[in-house]
């Protein structure tokens, strides 16, 4: 290759110059999802279902089958605010993720 030729995609440096090799990727957070979930527990929450619906509150507990209970839970629909439920129990295979809220 010469000096005028353009590396093909994926050789060479990128944008930021860095030759593209994983040892500069971005490394994922150590530690298992199951490690995630019981550092969560007690703390604030948000859970989406697979319909899109997020429902925030205090996670309970939760067991091996993803089925969750909330406290102090509120429901929010399309970025509204919908319903507020003092407990709240979801079926493990309708969630699509849980993220910590704080």
């Amino acid at each position: 290759m010469s000096d005028t030729e353009s590396p093909a995609p994926g050789q060479g440096k990128d944008a930021s110059g860095l030759d593209g090799s994983s040892a500069y990727a971005q490394q994922p957070a150590k530690g298992s999802p199951n490690d995630f979930l019981k550092k969560v527990i007690g703390k604030n929450v948000i859970v989406r279902l697979n319909s899109g619906v997020d429902y925030y509150g205090v996670l309970s507990c939760l067991d091996g089958f993803m089925n969750i209970a909330l406290e102090d839970t509120h429901e929010v629909v399309a970025g509204v605010s919908r319903n507020r439920y003092g407990d709240a129990f979801i079926r493990g295979n309708n969630v699509l993720y849980i993220t910590a809220r704080d």
